[in-house]
């Protein structure tokens, strides 16, 4: 059966899902942020730098596969908003027919464009380059067992199971972490091996999801149905999703080519040091995103536009100041927080991470605009717009590079494009969900620019008067932390908000005491 919906429920779903995600969040970040360290430490900053960029390639070709994961989650949540069920095993089955056509396509793509690629263009030393050949193949087989597993995912999250969401991904970073002290253990290559214990655990987290969602969902049990019009529709919102996905690519692989074109592997693992702290703080909007991404494709569906603007407006606001949260102290105190999880830092890593912390909190605003624009299912002119856009962060970045530029022009390029990007995001979203440019500045931009103006004051003139030490970074974090929620409390959010989380404080605090 499927349920009604009602925005008090709702909301009340949206906090209990949020609250699944950050707990798996929080957890998944401090194995993850433990497992670097084991792996830097185990393979050597060159070994670790050539993982980065060769499962980049891999990465590259997945495009089409992210593409397709949208469309599958947008489709799948619009038929749960309108309660047809049977249209809802329609668009399950489908999908995972396009999906396996896609884990082929990705596997004869990255066998011959890949591979040459690998052979010919990228600067890996002639020593590693077996090693590296069979990481490649090895990564492609992890690509493609996760290419099949998304629809399961997807159907998890737009019926907003997200406590099963979270233990899965528990399971599979513990998963990692037990694997990667094996690898500790063993006098190969343990670059290869690390590859291999990888794509273990993408095997066993598949039939997981696939056990889980045939027990629970009934749409989920695949059975060969054809419809030519879905069918049409999911691959014309996939196909401009995609051209939207290669630019992505382009913004974060593409660059990580160019840095290794120009510096060597060395670099690659500076910028894969910045990747992995930026996923950590990305994904502390994104658990959020996830809970209320289903919520607005499913009002839209039902034409709730009142409540499709409050979520867009109160989303952007909230994921910023997540973000926010975590970024301001890591912004101030990066050295030290890199020495203290890293043994050897590469050269380039503290500014890297800086500039990817400015990248985060320009996505956590976009994000949300991306995603309401996904629940209209006209994706076809923001995908080109700023596809196009994002396409010139490499030429950009390689002429730059040519002239004598140093590393960090890449991250310069592309937080320019970024915000010119936001600006069109904003005007055609805007137009298409019937909301105007001043609605947008007055309830979301003029909040977020005054919180942090103010709440970035306290911990900078403290990191000033004080030495480099254990208890700054201490005090640092204290501080900037009730800075920002004070400043949030106060400033950055409605009345209706503000009252709301009184109520809910309160509420919880008389719970205590009894």
């Amino acid at each position: 059966m499927l349920e009604p919906q009602n925005n008090h429920s709702n909301n009340k779903r949206i906090a209990k899902n949020t609250l699944f995600l950050y707990f798996r969040m929080l957890f998944m970040m401090a194995v993850t942020l433990y497992t670097s360290r084991i792996v830097l430490a185990t393979l050597g900053i060159e070994d670790y730098g050539i993982y980065n960029v060769v499962g980049g390639v891999v990465i590259m070709f997945s495009f089409i596969n992210s593409a397709m994961s949208t469309a599958t989650q947008r489709y799948l949540s619009y038929e749960l908003g309108t309660n047809n069920l049977d249209r809802l095993k329609t668009v399950f089955s489908i999908s995972i027919i396009i999906h396996f056509a896609i884990a082929f396509i990705v596997l004869i793509l990255a066998e011959t464009v890949g591979l040459w690629f690998l052979e010919n263009k990228l600067v890996i030393p002639e020593n590693r380059m077996d090693a590296a050949f069979w990481v490649y193949q090895i990564s492609i087989v992890s690509c493609m067992i996760s290419i099949v597993s998304l629809p399961y995912n997807a159907a998890i999250i737009a019926r907003e199971r997200m406590s099963a969401f979270a233990y899965i991904s528990i399971f599979e970073v513990v998963g990692k972490l037990l694997l990667v002290y094996l690898l500790v253990l063993i006098a190969s290559d343990k670059l290869i091996f690390y590859a291999i214990f990888v794509c273990i655990v993408q095997i066993i987290i598949r039939i997981i999801y696939g056990w889980y969602c045939k027990k629970n969902f009934q749409e989920t049990s695949f059975s060969f149905v054809w419809d030519k019009k879905l069918f049409s529709t999911m691959m014309s919102f996939s196909g401009w999703n995609m051209f939207g996905c290669i630019a992505g690519v382009c913004l974060t692989q593409g660059t990580d080519i160019l840095l290794n074109l120009f510096f060597g592997p060395v670099v690659n693992a500076a910028k894969g040091i910045s990747t992995q702290v930026q996923a950590a703080i990305n994904s502390f909007c994104a658990n959020f995103q996830t809970a209320i991404n289903p919520q607005i494709v499913k009002s839209y569906a039902s034409n709730n536009m009142t409540y499709v603007h409050n979520l867009l407006f109160t989303s952007s606001r909230l994921s910023f100041y997540l973000v926010l949260l975590f970024s301001i102290p890591i912004m101030l105190e990066t050295n030290q927080i890199l020495h203290l999880w890293l043994k050897d830092v590469p050269n380039y890593s503290a500014l890297f991470v800086q500039l990817s912390m400015v990248i985060s909190l320009s996505g956590a605003l976009s994000n949300t605009l991306i995603m309401a624009n996904g629940a209209t299912g006209d994706v076809r002119k923001l995908m080109t717009t700023v596809g196009l856009l994002f396409w010139s962060v490499i030429p950009l970045s390689y002429v730059w590079l040519k002239l004598g530029g140093e590393p960090p022009v890449v991250f310069f390029v592309q937080i320019g494009l970024l915000m010119i990007a936001h600006i069109i995001r904003l005007k055609i979203v805007g137009k298409q969900l019937a909301f105007s440019f001043l609605d947008y500045c007055r309830k979301v931009l003029f909040q977020i620019v005054l919180v942090l103006i103010i709440c970035f004051i306290p911990p900078y003139v403290l990191k000033t008067n004080m030495d480099e030490s254990w208890l700054r970074l201490v005090l640092v974090t204290i501080i900037s932390t009730i800075s920002v929620l004070v400043t949030v409390f106060f400033v950055g959010i409605t009345t209706e908000e503000r009252n709301l989380a009184k109520n809910f404080i309160v509420n919880k605090f008389k719970k205590i005491r009894k």
